[in-house]
């Protein structure tokens, strides 16, 4: 197959997202608070921690779907291409097929070319003989893979995933780490939030860790699971839980 990755133009040196002491407040409540840390490379970075720490918030605010209530998020060097992957993707209402062509007709592909690129992406996410389908009807795993296709077509630099493989069955979660590992070897920075401490072991280059709106850790995924600095860090490492 055509490499998509040169057919979208993945060719700028790797992003990089600084956040300067950056917190968020609903309705009273600090959410999320004083968080400082950069990321560059074009690395996995796995965001993780308990119900409730912040993680999936701290990833809408780093992609720009949330505006931080102090602080400063920017990417030094200009800002990158980006695509999010949500638990529940948001998918057309149309085929599997539909919603892939559409994206590429408002990211201005050309339409004889639209149709092609589209299928070429469907086929190399496992779901060509799907093409025809609605979007709406496919299983969990099938239209996650979907919007990873969709995602793939944006041809990202940055890559944001959010519990992408909750709920899944085994397959279907190895489909999506697939996924996810063929968008880090053309150059994608990945971004992804878990509770899965495998999955993290599996995936991750560094771990970023939040308990209760607050960064804790942020270190390589070896030094993390294997000597973590702090009490909370190491409880939940060992599946303890964490307040």
């Amino acid at each position: 197959m055509t490499d998509m990755s040169m057919a979208m133009g993945i060719d700028q040196a790797p992003a990089r997202l600084t956040l300067e002491a950056v917190s968020f407040e609903h309705r009273g409540q600090t959410l999320l608070e004083d968080v400082t840390l950069s990321l560059s490379g074009t690395g996995k970075t796995l965001i993780m921690g308990p119900n409730g720490a912040g993680k999936s918030l701290l990833m809408r605010l780093a992609h720009g779907l949330l505006e931080p209530s102090r602080g400063r998020i920017s990417w030094p060097g200009g800002r990158p291409r980006q695509a999010m992957v949500f638990q529940r993707p948001v998918l057309l209402r149309r085929s599997a097929l539909a919603n892939l062509t559409y994206t590429l007709k408002i990211n201005g592909t050309p339409g004889a070319d639209r149709r092609a690129l589209a299928l070429e992406a469907l086929e190399r996410f496992g779901l060509g003989a799907l093409a025809r389908r609605s979007a709406r009807v496919l299983s969990g795993g099938e239209q996650q893979r979907l919007a990873l296709a969709r995602a793939w077509l944006i041809g990202p630099e940055v890559l944001f995933l959010d519990e992408p493989t909750a709920a899944l069955d085994p397959a279907a979660i190895k489909a999506v780490e697939d996924a996810i590992e063929d968008f880090h070897r053309r150059g994608t920075r990945v971004v992804m939030t878990s509770h899965d401490l495998h999955q993290a072991r599996r995936l991750a280059d560094e771990v970023i860790f939040l308990c209760n709106g607050r960064l804790v850790e942020h270190s390589k995924a070896e030094t993390f699971f294997s000597a973590p600095r702090s009490a909370k860090a190491r409880a939940f490492v060992k599946g303890e839980l964490v307040w």
